[in-house]
């Protein structure tokens, strides 16, 4: 097995001239990957993990988006109804119903997390929503592909190795498997956790024994942890200007998805 891992290895790291930190060219998406293997395999990657690098292939999709320099500039501040209707599909009050709906659907996964927590259902609930519209679509993208594909691009590689490298850790605990889908960028489950925060703040929140980012109440056990970890504060208000609205920011830095997160759950509460 040493033999068979260090042979992997040596297929994608040894030729280091070849290699490259991180890519603005996708025809060099395998220099990066070999760059890639030998840091991971230096924090902790196994053969497993090591193997699914390997089969890695670039995500067009990740890559079309990062590559367009419209995604590459702050946007404009959009109202948060119309926010959450371009995001939803729908009216932002069909949503805010939707989302009293799954509240009252699953009230005891609720009214059970947010004792342990202190983060209200009316905030989980929403996020959910927007997320995943409550587990209806979890993505297609494979989360090494999506991972690893956002670390290579320059513009977003010291942010996001370790992601990519904690997803390759995903793959050699067996946790999922490497074909999964995800999110473009290797978002994981109901949630869509890059990889790094699903491992430091994953609970086990049905008491199974596991932690599935891919089961929805492990998911809404992490997110609420998540964000008491950042500093979430049980019983406090979470508008702009708080401590708490501080705490979202963990969640997502984007002020425009921030202040739907937080008109909906109002009124969703």
């Amino acid at each position: 097995m040493k033999q068979f891992l260090t042979a992997v290895v040596l297929t994608l790291a040894a030729q280091s001239s070849n290699a490259a930190e991180c890519i603005t060219n996708k025809a060099n998406f395998n220099s990066y990957k070999q760059t890639l293997a030998g840091t991971a395999q230096a924090n902790g990657v196994g053969q497993r993990g090591l193997n699914a690098l390997a089969g890695a292939r670039l995500s067009g999709i990740t890559w079309r988006f990062e590559s367009n320099p419209r995604n590459q500039t702050g946007t404009l501040q959009s109202d948060p109804a119309r926010f959450l209707s371009k995001r939803s599909g729908g009216s932002a009050d069909a949503f805010i119903t939707r989302t009293r709906s799954k509240i009252t659907s699953n009230k005891n996964t609720f009214a059970a997390l947010e004792k342990r927590f202190g983060v209200p259902s009316s905030l989980l609930a929403t996020i959910w929503g927007l997320e995943t519209s409550w587990g209806g679509y979890l993505g297609k993208t494979p989360i090494v592909d999506g991972a690893v594909t956002l670390s290579s691009y320059c513009r977003r590689h010291p942010k996001f190795q370790s992601h990519s490298i904690a997803a390759l850790k995903m793959i050699d605990a067996g946790m999922v498997p490497a074909q999964k889908g995800g999110g473009p960028s290797g978002e994981l489950g109901h949630m869509q956790f890059l990889a790094g925060n699903w491992l430091r703040f994953r609970v086990d929140g049905n008491g199974d024994g596991r932690t599935d980012p891919y089961n929805a109440v492990d998911a809404l056990a992490k997110a609420a942890n998540m964000l008491r970890q950042n500093g979430w504060r049980a019983g406090q208000p979470y508008g702009e200007g708080t401590a708490n609205y501080n705490a979202l920011k963990s969640w997502n830095d984007s002020g425009n998805y921030l202040r739907a997160i937080v008109f909906a759950a109002q009124r969703a509460g």
